[in-house]
């Protein structure tokens, strides 16, 4: 061996021992970046949004089934609810038939349990309902008048989210008149024939109407499948004479 081998053998050493370092450098960042995603998600999850899918037609066609909504959970706590939000709210008592809780094996609710954690899998949207809001505290809302609408402190509603039966062209099937008490909500389906909204539980100890403590938030985006990726409205042109009629009343006050 002579002397003018050492420094290449040096250097060959050296660079694998850099080689070695920056792949370690490497992972660790990888696994402090995910780490990071992790726990921001949690947050977000936690504070400000979350994930559901739609288990029942009751909202079509604004959502299919088995559509997923992200909801926004400001809402009530910090942002108000307005007439047309679409909100995501616990069951105020008896409006959900009991369930069987579906076997699953420990690797799929192991997965289920950790997208959950992270708000990409809902495995509680079968524990919660979702409807339009159309009665807020102190309205009068009502149904139908003469041309088949729905009114709201007597201003009628022309409903364009409305999926009605062939040939129907009546807001409810069943004609109705209620006053919202405070702290609650009125509120129906979009897929007014075949939606066992506030209109099907006036029988159970809530009278039909959502405690606004029970809503989870707001639905604001259909997130999945991307075909269907599409930001949900509450119609405030539809609302508008309501909304109007609302802020001269409190004026009046």
């Amino acid at each position: 061996m002579t002397t003018n081998e050492l420094p290449v053998r040096h250097e060959r050493t050296d660079a694998r021992k850099r080689k070695g370092r920056g792949v370690w450098i490497f992972l660790r960042d990888l696994v402090i970046i995910l780490v990071a995603a992790i726990l921001i998600s949690i947050l977000i999850k936690a504070f400000l949004i979350r994930s559901f899918y739609i288990p029942s037609g009751s909202m079509e066609n604004t959502l299919q089934i088995n559509d997923r909504i992200i909801v926004n959970e400001l809402v009530p706590d910090l942002t108000p609810i307005q007439h047309g939000d679409v909100v995501v709210f616990k069951d105020p008592g008896g409006w959900l038939s009991p369930r069987d809780q579906e076997p699953q094996n420990w690797f799929v609710a192991g997965v289920d349990w950790a997208l959950s954690v992270v708000g990409l899998s809902a495995p509680d949207s079968n524990d919660h309902l979702i409807k339009r809001v159309i009665g807020l505290p102190g309205d009068t809302v009502e149904c139908c008048n003469e041309f088949g609408q729905m009114s709201i402190n007597g201003v009628p509603l022309k409903e364009t989210y409305l999926k009605l039966p062939a040939g129907v062209t009546k807001a409810s099937g069943i004609d109705f008149k209620v006053t919202v008490p405070k702290g609650s909500l009125w509120v129906m389906g979009d897929n007014r024939y075949d939606s066992a909204d506030s209109r099907y539980n006036t029988n159970k100890p809530g009278k039909g109407f959502v405690p606004i403590e029970n809503v989870v938030g707001k639905a604001f985006v259909i997130s999945w499948p991307m075909s269907r990726w599409t930001w949900l409205d509450n119609y405030p042109t539809v609302f508008a004479g309501v909304e109007e009629k609302d802020n001269e009343n409190s004026k009046d006050h």
